[in-house]
């Protein structure tokens, strides 16, 4: 239970700095996906279940706030979060390197199923500058967060398992 409301007051902190907070601190117009690194996060952590468990519920805090219909950004993160899970066996708490190649992956997926959603079906085409102007900007500054938003969602994670295991005792 507490690890279920943490989780959720993780979210919700996430969503909050990525709406509020960090859109005084844009760079080139764009603000890092926050929520895409707390799901990616979790699914490497913990697996696929949780993986896909946060996905939906950032994704429907976006689509309830920002969304026009909701479900788009809900399977957006599900899937993407759900994906990560698979990688939860080769994951290591001291390796960085998979975390960054899997953030960029991520983001960059994740801006292709929102340009496919949002732009492409409504006949908007201009993808060269989609690209250079959203994904390319928001996938370097969502990187240079996740050097430091990581580590904390780590320790987190490292706390909560400790606080389990505790528990068992």
């Amino acid at each position: 239970m507490k690890r279920c409301i943490t989780i959720g007051i993780i979210i919700i902190i996430s969503f909050l700095f990525q709406s509020t907070l960090f859109h005084y601190m844009e760079l080139a117009g764009v603000v890092p996906n926050l929520l895409l690194i707390v799901t990616m996060s979790f699914g490497l952590m913990r697996g696929r279940k949780e993986g896909l468990l946060v996905g939906f519920f950032s994704g429907l805090l976006v689509d309830i706030f920002f969304g026009s219909v909701l479900g788009p950004f809900s399977f957006i993160y599900m899937t993407l979060g759900y994906t990560n899970g698979f990688f939860h066996r080769i994951y290591y708490v001291e390796d960085v390197l998979l975390p960054m190649f899997m953030i960029t992956v991520n983001d960059f997926v994740f801006n292709i199923m929102v340009y496919f959603v949002y732009f492409m079906l409504k006949n908007k085409l201009q993808f060269s500058d989609y690209l250079y102007e959203i994904i390319l900007p928001e996938m370097i500054y969502t990187i240079l967060i996740t050097l430091f938003f990581y580590k904390i969602l780590v320790r987190i994670n490292l706390h909560l398992k400790r606080v389990k295991e505790a528990d068992k005792i």
